[in-house]
């Protein structure tokens, strides 16, 4: 089980020199549960969670369900997850809950009663957030996640073409939104060692991401490796000297390698190797 007497980040740096920078998302939708040989119904969504969980709480540092892909089946999907995210966390991963939740108020302290109390029972390491109803209504998730230990992983820069209309948009203040949030983050996390417990969602896929100080002092979440075409080389140039507090998540291109539970692990291994190796050049 992991020690949540630690905050988030501390935890997190550990297991990534341990067990390699990765983060391995749990992304069951239909195309590739067909794909697996498996129903898109409940039995098929616990096979395949049930391999994933096997075959990787040992090896793997971070995991990532996507919240979604759970919730579309109801009460029975959300036992199924509730499950795994405790299997995952007893045999010493981290579990980042993709739920990507956002509201103000009450409403935003609900959320984040669900993932970052310690006694719920979807309690999760961290959480990803979206901050577009303003950073300040995110203050709930961040209050509880200091008190739980946990972290949160908030939506900055992300890969798909559509973020950018919003994420770069540029303020009065002559700075893009999207970089306004990495300013939040780093405040968050400032004087936090070995780093910060608030991370930022930037995609690995953008290129070129000079303009923007990832420096945030806590570790940034980064989609796009494998299958979105992005590689393991491609972290220096992308994020600078931030790369070694990157996470690189990997889905499909591990995923794809089920159900055989030898290929799932050995497809984690040599994306995470490939990873530390190119943390470590750069």
């Amino acid at each position: 089980m992991t020690d949540i007497t630690e905050p988030f980040g501390a935890r997190l740096r550990r297991a990534m020199d341990t067990r390699g920078p990765l983060c391995v998302g749990i992304d069951p939708h239909a195309s590739l549960l067909s794909a697996w040989g498996l129903s898109d119904d409940i039995a098929g969504l616990e096979t395949f969670t049930r391999t994933v969980v096997d075959a990787l709480a040992d090896h793997v540092a971070v995991f990532k369900p996507q919240s979604a892909f759970f919730e579309r089946f109801g009460s029975k999907g959300i036992a199924v997850l509730e499950r795994a995210v405790a299997d995952l966390r007893a045999a010493g991963g981290l579990v980042v809950m993709d739920a990507k939740r956002g509201d103000i108020g009450s409403t935003m302290a609900a959320y984040a009663e669900t993932f970052l109390r310690k006694d719920a029972p979807l309690f999760s390491d961290a959480l990803t957030v979206s901050p577009y109803l303003g950073y300040g209504s995110l203050k709930p998730a961040v209050e509880l996640a200091r008190e739980s230990g946990a972290g949160l992983f908030v939506l900055a820069l992300t890969s798909n073409p559509e973020g950018a209309e919003v994420q770069r948009a540029v303020r009065e203040d002559g700075r893009s939104v999207g970089a306004t949030m990495l300013g939040h983050l780093a405040a968050e996390n400032a004087g936090r060692t070995p780093m910060g417990s608030f991370g930022a969602v930037v995609g690995a896929t953008l290129g070129d991401l000079a303009s923007f100080d990832l420096d945030i002092n806590g570790p940034l979440l980064a989609p796009g490796i494998g299958a979105q075409g992005a590689n393991a080389a491609d972290l220096p140039a992308v994020f600078g000297p931030a790369v070694r507090n990157v996470v690189p998540n990997v889905s499909r291109g591990v995923l794809r390698h089920g159900p055989d539970a030898a290929a799932l692990r050995d497809a984690a291994l040599r994306f995470a190797d490939e990873v530390r190796e190119a943390v470590a050049s750069a």
